[in-house]
C-alpha cells in the first residue's frame, strides 16, 4: 500500500532517478536514512521496476519516429508467439502493445532515416507469415515528450 510519502517518492524519483538519499529526504521533510529505506521498499516491491536515461533520439541519429499497426493474418498461438519473439528482437521496435479493435499490435519505431523504415516494413514485417496488413504513420512532431506517470 502506498501513502502519500511514497506516492511523493516516486514522482521525485519519476522527475530525477539521480536523486540522493539526501536530496529525497530534504524534499519529503525525513532523514536520508528514512528516504532511502523507502526507495529500496519501493524497488523490493516492484513500484520501482528500473533506472534507465532518456535519450534524444535525434541527437543519436535516429530522425524517424513512427508508429506502425500489424494485423495478423491467423491469431493462433504459434503465430502470435512468433510475432513477439519478432518484436523483441528488433532494436528499432521500442514499444509494442497488443490492442482491441482493427489492428493487432501498435510498434513505437525509431529509425535512422525513411529507407530504415521502409527496410523494416517490407524486409522484417510483412514478410513475417502471421503478418497480413501493416499501417504506418510517421510522426511529425511530438508535443508531448514521455511523460512520468500520474502518482
Amino acid at each position: 500500500m502506498l501513502d502519500e510519502m511514497d506516492t511523493k517518492l516516486l514522482a521525485a524519483l519519476q522527475e530525477d532517478a539521480h536523486l540522493t538519499a539526501q536530496q529525497l529526504g530534504d524534499l519529503l521533510n525525513l532523514s536520508p536514512s528514512q528516504a532511502g529505506r523507502r526507495r529500496q521498499r519501493l524497488e523490493a516491491e516492484g513500484y520501482i521496476q528500473r533506472y534507465s536515461a532518456q535519450l534524444d533520439p535525434a541527437r543519436i541519429g535516429l530522425t524517424v519516429q513512427g508508429f506502425i499497426q500489424v494485423q495478423l493474418a491467423t491469431h493462433g498461438p504459434d503465430q502470435s508467439a512468433g510475432f513477439a519473439r519478432l518484436v523483441e528482437l528488433r532494436p528499432e521496435i521500442t514499444s509494442a502493445w497488443t490492442l482491441t479493435g482493427e489492428a493487432d499490435y501498435l510498434l513505437r519505431v525509431y529509425c535512422s532515416d525513411l529507407p530504415a523504415l521502409n527496410t523494416l516494413i517490407h524486409e522484417v514485417l510483412l514478410p513475417h507469415p502471421a503478418v497480413a496488413r501493416v499501417q504506418s504513420q510517421i510522426v511529425m512532431d511530438q508535443l508531448k515528450r514521455d511523460a512520468p506517470l500520474p502518482t
